[in-house]
This record gives structure tokens, sequence and C-alpha cells, in this order.
């Protein structure tokens, strides 16, 4: 699987408001990792760097309705909530950077990341030490998700990137009081699924 050259080819292909694209893992591949994660269906969730990717739609229809996406690409987002106004009219859409969100402290109860901190460190091709900028946008997006979860909220980070690659961003002085899991997914080629959690 190609990623974009540079996170600002992500998500702004020309494509019709039909067209949708996962990563790697579907909703339909997740889901039960999914609802034990977040067992109460109407937990407020933010989806970072939705894109053109068919997993909040799956969520909302396996009972998930308190979603919230973003996505910087406004092209993105006016297809996604005009594809969704009708059946899904009250699931929320907006234009945003994951590394300076807009929302008030404690907004949110979980926070999902599939693949879009990973589209950040496509300009890097060098995953032992990667630029400066992108170890700062990373921890920005890291540090921003902590604050708008609630005091005993989860972010759960789907990637391919290995631990020792992905965990110095998930851990640190910009994530205090968090507790980190990770789960490998996959059997051939494996994913993995970081979950921390705040208030530990």
């Amino acid at each position: 699987m190609t990623l974009p050259k540079s996170s600002r080819e992500y998500g702004t292909k020309d494509e019709t408001p039909d067209d949708t694209f996962d990563w790697f893992k579907s909703y339909a591949d997740l889901a039960d990792d999914i609802r034990t994660l977040i067992p109460d269906k109407s937990a407020r969730i933010l989806m970072l760097g939705c894109g053109n990717s068919k997993f909040s739609e799956d969520m909302w229809d396996d009972g998930y309705k308190n979603i919230v996406n973003v996505d910087y690409s406004a092209v993105v987002i006016e297809r996604m909530q005009a594809r969704n106004s009708k059946t899904r009219h009250e699931m929320q859409w907006h234009e945003m950077d994951v590394r300076s969100l807009t929302f008030p402290d404690s907004a949110f109860d979980v926070a999902i990341d599939k693949g879009t901190m990973d589209a950040m460190m496509t300009s890097s091709s060098d995953v032992w030490n990667p630029p400066e900028q992108v170890v700062n946008d990373c921890v920005a997006e890291v540090s921003e998700v902590l604050r708008v979860l609630r005091a005993t909220g989860s972010f759960v980070y789907i990637t391919f990137g290995q631990p020792h690659f992905r965990k110095r961003f998930l851990t640190g002085e910009h994530a205090p009081n968090t507790r980190l899991e990770i789960k490998t997914l996959g059997e051939a080629f494996h994913y993995f699924m970081y979950v921390l959690r705040k208030g530990s």
C-alpha cells in the first residue's frame, strides 16, 4: 500500500461524493475491538482526519450516534457531509487541523486516528530519525487530543507503524498521567492498535 508522498495529497484527489477509501483496516475488521473499547454507544467520539473513509459511517450504522469528524481538507468535509446529509444527518463534519483543534477542553470520550498521524509522517523517509517538524506535528496532535478528551477518555490510534517507531509520539511529557496499551492486528501483515488512556 502506497501512502501519499506528502500530507497535502491526503484526501484531496479528484473524487465523486460517493467515492470512499480506507487506508487499511475497515470498520468490519475492527468492530469487535471497537465495541470492547467503546461499550457505551452514546459516547462522544472524535474521528481525526476522517478523509473519505467509511469508518465513521459504519460505526454510525453499528449504533454509535455521537460522532464528530474532522479533516483539514475542506473538499473532503464538504463531500462527506453531502454524502451523509440524508441518512446520517446528525453526524457532524468540520474542517479542522488535528494539531490545533478548536473544540473546548474535555469535550470527547474517545478520539480515533486511523492513519492520520501516518499521513503526517510521509514527508520523512527516515523512520528512525524523523525531522523535527514531523515530531512536532505528531506531538501536537497527541497533545491536542488529550486536551479535548475527558478525564477518563481514550485515544485510539490505528496504524501500520511498529511500536519502536510510534511510542515516542504517544508517551512523554506531552502525555502525562496516561497509560499506553498496544494490540497487534492481522496475521501475514501486522497493523497495530495503540490505546492511550487518560487518568492512569
